[in-house]
């Protein structure tokens, strides 16, 4: 950055500490806010806990304009290890209600415990997610999904925040929802909170599929372990099961299992999860991705493409 692009920078910190005070954190560590364990600071990070809060924070955000990103739960999230040189905001708008077979919560919750709940009040449809890392408004953002499922299913609508910090609600449709994808990362709207419609069911059959899946996962994926659990999309792929060819087929075949990069591996069940295996940097992390890509390239002419969103700089090197 540039001396005149670091003044801006420093005017644009003191006019948002001039209006949210103490709230506003300076040199905040993401590491541990995100499940990779990895990442430098965020030059400035705020905590927004309702609906009004997040919104003057976007509005402000608009009006000095700051480099700034949304905060969930850090599932699909590579920081750099420079961490990240503006505002992070981090989404905590909680709470959990129940109408008839509706389910409406706050985009902050984490979204095992909207399927807790649901399963407690034998609602169903959202089995599905059971072990997904992440947050309600991260697994609307990307559309998360299991087992030929998607949030696309389930979701009936949300309250958005746009970038002018207006608020509004939405129905399904609008989100134009894809694979792994939404409209929203197209947009830069916000979810605040979310409207899921469920079906009544058997609240043990429905704890039974939850617990089924739940076993399903665990055999499979690491137990208590740096991870953003898998890290490239499946293919597109209509001649494949729930039409997608899976992208850890392809990384088993070219002996990713066998492959590491500094204190990043790949996971021994389980060729598309990477692992900081407790030492690893993000560029660790970053150059393993990139080693596994290029060998998928150069055997199938495939170009894998990455579930998890970058923060901050990662310098580009080919391997």
């Amino acid at each position: 950055m540039d001396f005149m692009g670091l003044m801006i920078l420093k005017d644009s910190e003191q006019k948002l500490k001039d209006r949210f005070g103490d709230r506003l954190i300076s040199n905040q560590s993401l590491a541990k806010l995100n499940t990779f364990g990895t990442g430098g600071p965020a030059r400035l990070f705020y905590e927004a806990r309702t609906i009004d809060e997040l919104a003057s924070m976007v509005k402000a955000v608009r009006e000095i304009e700051i480099p700034a990103f949304l905060l969930g739960g850090g599932s699909n999230l590579l920081v750099s290890d420079d961490g990240f040189d503006g505002l992070v905001i981090k989404n905590s708008i909680k709470g959990i209600e129940l109408n008839g077979n509706e389910i409406t919560c706050g985009a902050g919750e984490d979204l095992q415990s909207i399927i807790d709940f649901a399963t407690e009040n034998s609602q169903s449809g959202l089995e599905f997610a059971t072990g997904i890392y992440g947050t309600v408004g991260g697994a609307i953002f990307g559309n998360a999904g299991a087992y030929g499922t998607e949030t696309a299913g389930v979701l009936k609508s949300a309250q958005l925040i746009d970038k002018q910090g207006d608020i509004r609600t939405e129905e399904n449709l609008y989100f134009k929802f894809d694979y792994r994808n939404s409209i929203l990362k197209t947009t830069g709207e916000i979810v605040a909170t979310a409207k899921f419609a469920l079906e009544m069911g058997n609240k043990e059959k429905i704890k039974s599929e939850c617990e089924r899946i739940k076993a399903e996962r665990d055999a499979k994926l690491p137990a208590n372990a740096h991870t953003a659990g898998c890290f490239f999309k499946n293919i597109p792929d209509k001649a494949e099961k729930y039409g997608k060819m899976s992208a850890g087929k392809l990384l088993d075949e070219i002996g990713a299992k066998e492959i590491s990069y500094g204190g990043a591996s790949v996971f021994a069940k389980h060729a598309n999860i990477l692992l900081n295996e407790g030492t690893a940097s993000s560029d660790d992390i970053r150059r393993l991705a990139t080693m596994l890509k290029t060998k998928v390239k150069d055997k199938f002419g495939i170009e894998l493409t990455e579930e998890i969103t970058l923060l901050g700089k990662f310098v580009e090197e080919s391997i």
